[in-house]
């Protein structure tokens, strides 16, 4: 079935050019920038239903406070210093009267530790979240609360801000003398951003699941999910749902949460805590720097992928952790425990009612299965034979049990390098089926490296892109990706699931950018790469057809640049720097003999001259570049003695330098000191150019030397060569692919104009009968621009073409993305 869907009206094209929303396109040209060629009779790779989809973290604060509808923060008073050093157990609760939280044999639950022991007269105040708790005039809002006190007595409930109240206070009779849920729903007299919830006792009492709901979330599920944040989600129509994790998923203890791990808070995200009734499910301290709830749990995201059509992918741990942390846990029996726990999930997700895992699914309301048919184990392991070896075993189980689920593997958090070479070739030598790759790189590598996935072997492992972004929320960001897609789809028999990543961001709790969906406590924003996004996966097709296009032509000058010295995490000494141009004319001598006056410090950090070294001494500032040089330097020699002094990292060492944000640099000793590598800078953003695996000894002097050649670069460690690469590679601006959705009988051509100027475009349909009116859609904007809150700067402009033959003419606008669907007769 195509996924292929056109869900808004098309607009009038004479209306959409005289408002100068998109320029007129060209219905003949006698001078063309660019020629697209297509072969409507070759067959190319078919395109899977599953192609594109979504990644979900609870990272950003994306779950409690975001896509989880819950209103109140800390509902439980579980929070501790576990979660964050600044946490206590009433933080966002402030007290009228006498509390205290308790942890004893009285609690509600076993496995929900920790409860409130109110005083009589006394109350407390929940702040919600960002700026407060959200409510609209005239919504429900249901509230309800555990609790323990006094048969007879009353809880007094109220909503207000500032201003005064925003629902009618509300009494609830305590009827049992034990533990209770009680309930009632309010209905908001007016909208506010900034409410806070009251509970008070007329008798001393015990809280616990403290809870306001609104009544409208997404599809109107109790414990349910927020309604525009779903929608966003849903409107991308994805394949799949990867979820949980991420570094959720491989970092931490790898125990259980029960009393012999001594109730470890700091758990790897296992999906056992996240199911059955909410007020016995754990809570546990969350890798990005609060606490998790598990609330938002397995099943919830069972049914928000069956509720969008979209295929769930869940990740589970490999008892090796990444993310920084890098250690292979060593416990047969915690190993087949996870394994089993693996398995358990399968038949929770698949089994019949009558299963022992299957029942707990149907207890929760859902005797159907979710088709469970892809499972991933593990995420971005540094230590691709350690997690390879227990891979294998989970594979093994899961195959023998169910043959027909799809295990995925990964190749660690990076393009490039050693462990992705290594990892790789594990993968490739056990015919695993699919291999997550993960890359974080700037603009211009994805402008670079649309022909990524041509050299892949089509026979080997297919791919699964499960987390990419360029870098940023501008538009110039989501051309890049754009443009790189385009690549995706025409590897399509290779690259089978594709997802960017993160999805949200809360913009009060922002641990990673860029992101997908931004939000606060009461609106919800599409950034420019979620238009892109929407845009290809509303349009995917069926399968490829085959087409070319011309280049722009491009003179590649040789790098140029001045020099630079960095620390990041690290304090470092430098001295004897020499630069010498390949005539052997000296370019800069420093000894700092004399003081730095040659270099300018445009980082961070506290640099100086000591004892005749240049010394940078803040232990703790990144990115401290200072520079040296003319911007104009290429084909030079760069050498400098360096020593680490104290810190996390070994030292950095730049060349290339044009200005702060457009720079190489040798960065020797990263990643906590257990690689090193070549990353290049280009408009602030940064990608791998070469990297491998080491560390910097602490007091040693290192020599290192750089040579410039044109576009070569040859890197040298204490007199031995560590390296070298070819910065060679076209950013190609202009970027197409064609794909054909069966469904409508239409050629979709989807053009990528990343550039400051117009493409005038021959287009050749190779012979094919078209009709001569095309369903355009475009995204058009200045580079830097973006969406906000306030400002939708990139959207989508729909209209029409009249111009479409055999071989026609078309203008594609600068800085755009031009989706051109052409029914076929």
């Amino acid at each position: 079935m195509s996924r292929t869907r056109w869900r808004l009206g098309l607009g009038a094209t004479a209306f959409l050019v005289a408002a100068g929303l998109v320029p007129a396109p060209a219905h003949a040209e006698d001078v063309t920038d660019y020629a697209i060629t297509v072969d409507p009779a070759a067959k190319g790779p078919r395109i899977d239903d599953t192609m594109y989809g979504v990644f979900f973290e609870d990272i950003n604060r994306a779950a409690d406070g975001g896509l989880y509808a819950e209103l109140v923060q800390n509902r439980s008073f579980e929070y501790s210093t576990a979660d964050n050093s600044s946490y206590t157990p009433l933080t966002s609760w402030t007290v009228d009267g006498t509390a205290q939280v308790v942890n004893d044999d009285g609690r509600l639950a076993e496995r929900n530790r920790a409860y409130l022991s109110l005083a009589a007269g006394s109350s407390v105040t929940n702040a919600g979240y960002n700026t407060g708790i959200h409510v609209d005039t005239g919504k429900k809002y249901d509230f309800s609360v555990w609790a323990r006190a006094a048969a007879g007595s009353t809880l007094s409930v109220s909503l207000q801000d500032a201003d005064g109240t925003l629902a009618t206070a509300r009494e609830v009779a305590v009827t049992k003398s034990g533990w209770a849920r009680y309930q009632v729903t309010f209905t908001a007299t007016r909208t506010s951003s900034a409410g806070r919830l009251t509970v008070g006792s007329s008798a001393a009492a015990a809280l616990d699941m403290v809870s306001l709901f609104p009544r409208d979330t997404y599809r109107g599920e109790p414990n349910g999910l927020r309604k525009d944040l779903a929608e966003k989600v849903a409107a991308l129509h994805p394949g799949f749902v990867r979820f949980p994790g991420g570094c959720l998923v491989n970092t931490g203890s790898m125990d259980d949460y029960s009393e012999a791990s001594g109730w470890q808070r700091k758990r790897s995200y296992q999906w056992k805590d996240t199911i059955g009734p909410v007020e016995q499910r754990a809570t546990n301290a969350n890798f990005w720097g609060y606490n998790q709830s598990y609330g938002l749990g397995y099943y919830e995201y069972f049914r928000l992928s069956e509720d969008i059509g979209a295929m769930p992918l869940p990740v589970v741990p490999a008892l090796v952790t990444g993310c920084g942390q890098n250690k292979a846990v060593v416990d047969e029996a915690l190993l087949k425990r996870h394994i089993q726990d693996t398995l358990d999930l399968i038949e929770f997700a698949n089994g019949p009612a009558s299963s022992t895992w299957g029942r707990k699914r149907a207890q929760m309301g859902h005797p159907k299965p979710f088709h469970l048919t892809h499972i991933e184990v593990g995420n971005e392991e540094n230590l691709p034979e350690e997690f390879f070896a227990r891979f294998k075993e989970f594979r093994a189980a899961i195959q023998a049990k169910y043959p027909d689920i799809q295990v995925i593997s990964n190749s660690g958090p990076d393009d490039s390098g050693t462990t992705f070479d290594t990892a790789w070739q594990l993968n490739r030598d056990a015919k695993v089926d699919m291999v997550d790759e993960h890359y974080y790189n700037s603009p211009q590598w994805f402008l670079q490296n649309n022909d990524r996935y041509d050299s892949y072997d089509r026979n080997g492992p297919k791919v699964f892109l499960g987390e990419y972004a360029s870098q940023g929320n501008t538009f110039k960001n989501g051309l890049t990706e754009a443009a790189f897609m385009t690549g995706l789809e025409r590897n399509a028999d290779v690259v089978k699931l594709a997802s960017y990543a993160p999805l949200f961001a809360n913009e009060d709790y922002v641990q990673w950018r860029p992101d997908l969906i931004w939000f606060n406590n009461h609106a919800s924003w599409n950034s420019a790469n979620y238009e892109v996004q929407k845009l290809f996966m509303n349009n995917v097709g069926d399968r490829v057809v085959p087409s070319t296009a011309t280049g722009t032509p491009s003179l590649l000058a040789p790098i140029t640049g001045a020099v630079g010295l960095s620390t990041w995490a690290t304090t470092a000494a430098y001295d004897d720097v020499k630069v010498t141009a390949a005539d052997g004319r000296a370019l800069l001598t420093d000894d700092f003999s004399s003081g730095a006056s040659q270099w300018t410090h445009t980082g961070g950090g506290s640099w100086s001259v000591q004892d005749g070294q240049y010394v940078q001494s803040d232990v703790t500032a990144e990115n401290t570049m200072v520079s040296a040089g003319d911007p104009s330097w290429h084909d030079y020699d760069l050498k400098v003695k360096a020593t680490k002094k104290a810190g996390k990292e070994g030292f950095l060492v730049a060349f290339g330098v044009k200005d702060t944000g457009n720079y190489y640099w040798w960065n020797i000793g990263g990643w906590n000191n257990t690689q090193s590598a070549v990353e290049q800078a280009v408009d602030g953003g940064k990608s791998t150019l070469i990297s491998k695996a080491g560390s910097v000894e602490t007091g040693r002097a290192y020599d290192i030397d750089v040579k410039v050649r044109g576009r070569q670069v040859t890197l040298y460690l204490d007199g031995q060569e560590w390296g070298s690469f070819k910065d060679d590679k076209p950013a190609e601006p202009f970027r197409q692919v064609v794909t054909r959705d069966l469904k409508t009988g239409e050629l979709i051509v989807k053009v990528v104009n990343a550039q400051d100027s117009a493409a005038r475009t021959a287009v050749d349909l190779g012979g094919a009968k078209v009709a001569s009116r095309a369903r355009v859609t475009t995204l058009a904007a200045a580079p830097d621009a973006v969406n906000s809150e306030t400002s939708t700067a990139v959207a989508p402009v729909r209209s029409t073409f009249d111009g479409v033959a055999g071989k026609f003419s078309y203008t594609f606008p600068a800085n755009s993305v031009t989706f051109l669907r052409i029914r076929q007769r």
